[in-house]
């Protein structure tokens, strides 16, 4: 799905390509009809907050955000396991696994549980495969969110949508 691979390149780090194409990813959401108003309305408040900045300020707002505030760690199994590697690491081995089953490579020095990673493979994934593989984040989703709104992060927008297609796909499972 388009709206995967969209919020992989907006919460990933900002570089000056992703700066030159904004007004495309806002054209690309409003064309989208998988992407609902809500969700679009989002995007594009988040995106017109990006454009009032530099590529250098976004990076340094994004280094702020993720890498110096661990409750706003965007790798997802910090969430789960802190710094423990006893127990993290297995989970992390278990995600690459599951991503070259699905023909997916994590490039060197990346972790699987990269938010922006855990995207671009659900924009591969069948619809019932995307509510199946965020049913065992969303608590994770919900809690980064929280901890984004309360710093004020307009980030908190873009974890919301994910968060809330996961809801979409528990209530979609109850039908």
């Amino acid at each position: 799905m388009k709206l995967f691979n969209l919020l992989a390149k907006l919460l990933d780090y900002p570089d000056e390509e992703l700066m030159k194409h904004l007004g495309e990813i806002t054209e690309e959401v409003s064309k989208d009809p998988d992407i609902s108003e809500q969700e679009t309305n989002s995007i594009q408040e988040f995106i017109s907050w990006m454009s009032e900045h530099n590529t250098l300020a976004m990076q340094e707002i994004y280094v702020d955000t993720f890498d110096t505030t661990p409750e706003h760690d965007l790798h997802l199994t910090h969430h789960l396991f802190g710094d423990d590697n006893r127990d993290r690491g297995p989970a992390l081995i278990d995600l690459s696994e599951h991503y070259k089953q699905a023909g997916l490579e994590v490039k060197q020095g990346e972790l699987p549980d990269y938010l922006p990673l855990m995207l671009e493979y659900l924009s591969s994934l069948s619809d019932i495969e995307v509510r199946i593989f965020l049913g065992d984040v969303m608590k994770i989703l919900k809690v980064l969110a929280e901890n984004l709104e309360k710093a004020k992060s307009p980030y908190a927008l873009l974890i919301r949508i994910v968060e809330n297609r996961g809801y979409l796909a528990k209530a979609a499972e109850g039908e």
